[in-house]
């Protein structure tokens, strides 16, 4: 067998064997870390850690951590990480004072995204993914959620998604896919958009379903988008397939997505940008995880959500970034580990907790990742020589990751 000894750890984040359940309110702030102590890697799993004076005497390999904090790696639970090109255009648009539903009103936005991708090749689209993968793992991303949404026929949201399970079978980290065809109504069906939900549950879901390309299901539920009982209809026929949700809604209007998403079992339901007291005690009433990612305000000069809010109020939060090319053209998890902070009043402890073990519930990979707990899979960040565990979210501009081990092998 082999084993990496990674000893001399000025602090271990999240270091616990008791990680088995989402971490809410105001326990969030008290995640367990330990000063001077060291992780026992064994193959691809955490075989043992602890204070120093305990250390094991021998490993095939051994890391010296003198100065520097190990945490979990990042889990992203939300992202568009598949593409056929950027937008900076639009980006020129939004300063010049275009809104995001100005730019999609226009045939911009997830529209302009889908033209593109639907005259892209196969294998086009899986080396560029490639690459923006590769990206993510070096910045500390250990596990990742990539949806489909940018096709908007069945031809092409099969090609996405097929994309996704290649993607799958050769990367290094654990990848769970989306399917999100009701991502916005293609121009085609503006005028009958209830025909383009038929064509979704008569004709997508059962080809997705016989081929076995997600593991879940998502919608824009969202004004100008797709409606609650539209949203409603999609769920109700993904379920027969073994399809949970994962939902957009509250980016832009509190408008019963929340309920409706809970009332369906959702796993979560991401940005919530805007929320109310109500949606609030439903969510607290629910197994659903708010998904927040604010990285996508912060480029579209928007509001955030109210995290200070949701977790004084009990609940437990998962961060993502939402990487995609109109809205947040970043899969820097650190970026939105600072946004929470200094955009939302997380606290950093919270936000680390909101990024890891919280953001694996939403990815149904709390038993294999998202705190460093014996037998979970050996996904861990070594940063460089840190003053303190604040100094993470507070460095905004800094690469302070040294290294990423993956599996228990240096990526």
């Amino acid at each position: 067998m082999a084993t990496l000894l990674i000893k001399n750890i000025k602090t271990l984040v999240l270091a616990s064997d008791e990680a088995n359940s989402l971490i809410c309110g105001a326990e969030m702030n008290q995640i367990p870390c330990i000063n001077d102590a060291y992780v026992l890697v064994e193959d691809d799993k955490i075989k043992d850690w602890g204070k120093m004076e305990e250390v094991p005497q021998a490993a095939e390999e051994t890391i010296d951590a003198t100065g520097r904090l190990v945490l979990p790696t990042w889990c992203d639970s939300h992202t568009h990480l598949v593409f056929a090109a950027s937008r900076e255009s639009e980006f020129e648009d939004r300063i010049r004072g275009l809104s995001y539903q100005e730019i999609a009103a226009k045939g911009g936005g997830i529209l302009n995204s889908a033209k593109r991708l639907q005259n892209t090749s196969f294998d086009n689209l899986l080396a560029q993914a490639k690459i923006r993968l590769d990206e993510v793992i070096r910045m500390g991303t250990g596990a990742i959620e990539i949806k489909s949404g940018y096709g908007l026929t069945v031809e092409a949201e099969l090609k996405m998604l097929r994309v996704i399970k290649a993607l799958k079978a050769s990367s290094p980290i654990p990848i769970k896919a989306s399917f999100l065809g009701a991502h916005a109504f293609p121009m085609e069906y503006k005028s009958n958009p209830d025909a383009y939900v038929d064509l979704i549950i008569n004709e997508m879901l059962p080809q997705i379903a016989e081929e076995n390309l997600a593991d879940y299901v998502d919608a824009f539920c969202e004004k100008g988008f797709f409606s609650v009982e539209q949203t409603a209809r999609i769920l109700k026929a993904a379920a027969k397939f073994g399809l949970q949700p994962k939902i957009h809604t509250n980016q832009f209007n509190c408008m019963g997505g929340i309920q409706m998403a809970v009332e369906h079992g959702a796993i979560s339901v991401d940005h919530l940008e805007v929320l109310n007291e109500e949606e609030i005690a439903c969510l607290l009433d629910s197994n659903t995880i708010p998904t927040l990612l604010p990285s996508a305000p912060f480029f579209l000069n928007d509001h955030y959500p109210p995290a200070r809010k949701m977790i004084d109020a009990g609940l437990g939060v998962a961060l993502a970034t939402d990487f995609n090319p109109g809205s947040t053209p970043s899969g820097r998890m650190a970026l939105v580990l600072s946004l929470a902070c200094i955009k939302m009043r997380m606290l950093p402890k919270e936000a680390i907790c909101a990024a890891t073990l919280n953001a694996a519930f939403a990815l149904e990979l709390a038993e294999q990742l998202g705190s460093i707990s014996r037998g979970k899979l050996a996904n861990l960040i070594i940063t460089k020589p840190v003053p303190s565990l604040a100094y993470l979210p507070y460095a905004f501009g800094s690469d302070w990751i040294e290294q990423v081990i993956l599996s228990g092998v240096r990526y």
